[in-house]
């Protein structure tokens, strides 16, 4: 097969599109652009089809084009087709994803009617977790209001972690791998995964929940939240704003939210030295929890910006589990994919490559 995919990937403030030739690892070109929301979505298409051209990637001539939807719900479980229906029903779950859903319907449509002869595939970062067990996802809620209502954990980073397992797998030599993925970036999760299969992750009904991230706060007790509308009238719009907006690193430091900057300023910066050491600690203990849910940890796997790049948030995540039996790392740049340590558990970085699996699931399922 000569197919090429046009894989585009639209984040809240950014819009990356790669031209990948039968989902091989290695793009044909691949850029990433500004875009400033909603209203921006169809000028940031094609500025990045103007990019991609200049760059020896045309994607004049793919064969399809294939899409990251960060939520699926319980409708979308595998990469589907998008027609009207589909389009209207990520439209839907905007609510649960308000960051993303709303932003990759507008980057959807203007691809439809930039690309009208080419079927279009949404791949879900929520589907990877369809295998997650009912104690994983059911919250301890009236249970009417999973019966009735649909909230339970869906969990999201799932184009990444299918990603990392499959690379981790064949640097490890094995299948049959008890795996636990750090996707460490602006957005924070960690899955852990047995012999392929999604069985506990740390994100929820929303990509809310779990580790402390750049800057939304990621699990708070939910008395805080009820006392800041009680005590302080805050309405649903002004702990939305904080909640996505105004938390994480970004809230303790009082500065920024870009881990880059924090490991600078740290040494002289007491803030940002504790943003730092609340997100190492944060990260450990999601690690060290989401090993309950194996029967044996062969291996924990370190992806995303942070989890690939910043050495030294990694070495500390790291040595901070000493008592799950994991030995320490160095604190060194890797280039690509490396294995850190191999025993007792091994320690491994994976570059995220979701475009790979966006490129893989588009073929296939076109073909």
């Amino acid at each position: 097969m000569r197919d090429r995919v046009l894989v585009l990937n639209a984040g809240s403030s950014t819009l990356k599109a790669s031209v990948l030739a039968d989902g091989v690892e290695r793009a044909a070109a691949s850029v990433t652009v500004p875009m400033r929301g909603q209203a921006d979505a169809a000028d940031a298409l094609h500025r990045a089809i103007d990019s991609l051209a200049g760059t020896g990637g045309d994607p004049a001539g793919v064969q399809a084009v294939g899409h990251r939807v960060v939520h699926g719900g319980s409708r979308f479980t595998r990469t589907t087709v998008i027609d009207d229906a589909v389009l209207q029903g990520i439209r839907d779950l905007a609510a649960r994803a308000p960051l993303h859903n709303p932003v990759a319907a507008e980057v959807i449509a203007a691809a439809r009617a930039a690309f009208p002869r080419r079927p279009h595939a949404a791949a879900f970062d929520t589907a990877f977790h369809t295998t997650l067990p009912i104690e994983a996802y059911l919250y301890a809620l009236p249970y009417e209001w999973h019966t009735e209502w649909g909230y339970r954990r869906y969990g999201f980073h799932g184009l990444s972690v299918s990603w990392s397992v499959e690379r981790t797998g064949a640097l490890l030599g094995r299948g049959d791998l008890g795996i636990v993925v750090a996707h460490l970036g602006a957005g924070c999760s960690v899955t852990a995964v047995w012999q392929g299969r999604s069985v506990s992750t740390s994100m929820g009904m929303t990509p809310l929940e779990g580790l402390m991230m750049a800057t939304r706060a990621g699990s708070v007790d939910p008395g805080v939240l009820l006392a800041a509308q009680r005590e302080h009238a805050l309405d649903l719009d002004a702990l939305d704003a904080t909640l996505e907006h105004r938390s994480g690193l970004l809230a303790v430091s009082g500065r920024t939210a870009d881990m880059r900057e924090l490991i600078a300023l740290a040494p002289g910066d007491e803030r940002a030295a504790l943003a730092i050491a609340m997100f190492e600690r944060s990260a450990a203990a999601a690690i060290a929890a989401a090993a309950t849910a194996l029967p044996r940890l062969d291996a924990v796997v370190f992806t995303g910006g942070i989890g690939e790049h910043a050495t030294t948030v990694r070495a500390g995540i790291v040595r901070r589990l000493a008592a799950v039996g994991v030995a320490p790392v160095a604190d060194e740049p890797v280039e690509g994919d490396a294995v850190l340590v191999a025993q007792p558990v091994a320690i491994v970085v994976i570059a995220a490559r979701e475009d790979v699996v966006i490129a893989r699931d588009t073929i296939a399922l076109i073909a």
